[in-house]
């Protein structure tokens, strides 16, 4: 059995590939066929996010303060944080800049033609960005943990690392506390990792099953198109930053991220894999856990460079199917307002439709065009959280090679 155990961790990365291309064809070619399997997939693969959503919150507090109480000074702490928001915040303008370019040099969406339907969700204002920062440090942490809001949690346990160092040796009691808790959150992630084939296969065969053979053929070209942008974005923007700005080998980083980016692929959640994207770049790319535990975190509420690279993609698309002109000032808009958007869009599966419909009205472009995004929305959000949290890794990458730290 012990055997067994270390042969399955040595390639569970293969083990959730396999998942994952099995869920894409059971949700193809049978769910719809034998009811039991959809019922049997959607119930174990809400079990399984389930089981990864509960340890995010402890996990992110307790590690956020374990990680600046090892640094143990506000300097080397500030560098991580201002360190990581240049990073995510240059790379999501380098990728709103290409979803409104690329669509336009090939014209994508011209000739389209498709039913509009109504629909009945709201964007997301722009003042929704100052209430954010207005509500930064949470007057009720509990319901910041209650209610998911991650900055808030994560502001929350940067105020409480900062005040053990302050304190010292009184509040080392309740430092050990705080330990044990991130050890126990850490076993059990652990733990869940094994599952997460399994989890991926369950979680995908609903998607695929949901949105079925017609649309996504309809849709093909331009989710191909759309997918080369996302990894070409990827492998150019990521892979050059790991090469030469974090010193690592590309080819060595894209192998230690895969289980993190498959399990985001399969789930469309970013917070949900925090664990996981800690555990690939600790143990496989030597990034100190002070690090992870800051910018990994960091990286899921802010980091949104591909639904940047979406939102901007589609409103081209969308446009140019329905025969609007987006002039270059309004492209030069579109940038700025998808840039702080994208900053805000939360690392949950459909995060980004609110902000979409934003962006939409900016442009001039029929409500009607929401009920075509949000019958795809899941297909682009699939590949839009993996490249999140290849991104997520890859600042962790630099980081560690621009930010010397004393092990």
């Amino acid at each position: 059995m012990k055997n067994f155990y270390t042969w399955y961790k040595k390639h569970i990365t293969t083990a959730i590939f396999a998942g994952l291309i099995l869920g894409i064809l059971t949700g193809l070619f049978l769910a719809d066929r034998f009811a039991p399997v959809l019922t049997v997939t959607s119930l174990v693969g809400s079990i399984y996010m389930n089981a990864l959503n509960m340890m995010i919150f402890p996990l992110v507090f307790c590690s956020i303060i374990m990680g600046i109480t090892s640094i143990g000074n506000a300097r080397t702490t500030g560098k991580i944080t201002a360190g990581a928001m240049i990073f995510f915040l240059c790379t999501t303008a380098l990728a709103s800049l290409a979803g409104l370019i690329i669509p336009r040099l090939i014209n994508l969406g011209k000739n389209v033609k498709f039913e509009m339907a109504t629909s009945d969700i709201q964007a997301t204002e722009m003042t929704s960005i100052l209430d954010t920062i207005k509500n930064l440090i949470p007057s009720n942490p509990v319901a910041a943990f209650a209610n998911g809001n991650m900055l808030q949690v994560l502001v929350f346990a940067v105020i409480v690392g900062f005040t053990l160092i302050a304190i010292g040796e009184k509040g080392a009691p309740l430092l050990k506390v705080i330990d044990s808790c991130n050890e126990v959150c850490l076993k059990v992630i652990s733990t869940v990792m094994y599952f997460t084939p399994i989890g991926v296969f369950c979680t995908i065969v609903p998607v695929v099953e949901a949105n079925g053979t017609e649309t996504i053929i309809s849709l093909a070209t331009q989710l191909i198109i759309l997918y080369i942008a996302f990894f070409g974005f990827a492998f150019i923007v990521y892979g050059g930053s790991v090469k030469f700005i974090g010193k690592e080998s590309p080819v060595k980083f894209f192998k230690a991220m895969l289980p993190a980016a498959l399990n985001a692929f399969g789930t469309c959640s970013s917070s949900a894999t925090i664990p996981i994207s800690k555990q690939c770049m600790e143990d496989e790319m030597g990034v100190s856990n002070k690090i992870t535990s800051i910018a990994i975190p960091l990286g899921a509420t802010v980091n949104m460079d591909a639904v940047s690279i979406l939102m901007s993609f589609m409103i081209m698309f969308f446009a140019n199917a329905c025969g609007i002109n987006v002039s270059i000032s309004m492209m030069i808009v579109i940038l700025l307002a998808n840039v702080l958007l994208s900053v805000g869009t939360p690392g949950i599966p459909g995060g980004a439709i609110a902000s979409f419909a934003a962006l939409a009205t900016m442009a001039g472009i029929p409500a009607g065009v929401m009920g075509v995004y949000i019958s795809i929305n899941t297909l682009c959000d699939m590949g839009a959280t993996c490249v999140n949290v290849i991104g997520d890794m890859a600042g962790c990458v630099v980081l560690k090679e621009k930010i010397k730290l004393d092990e």
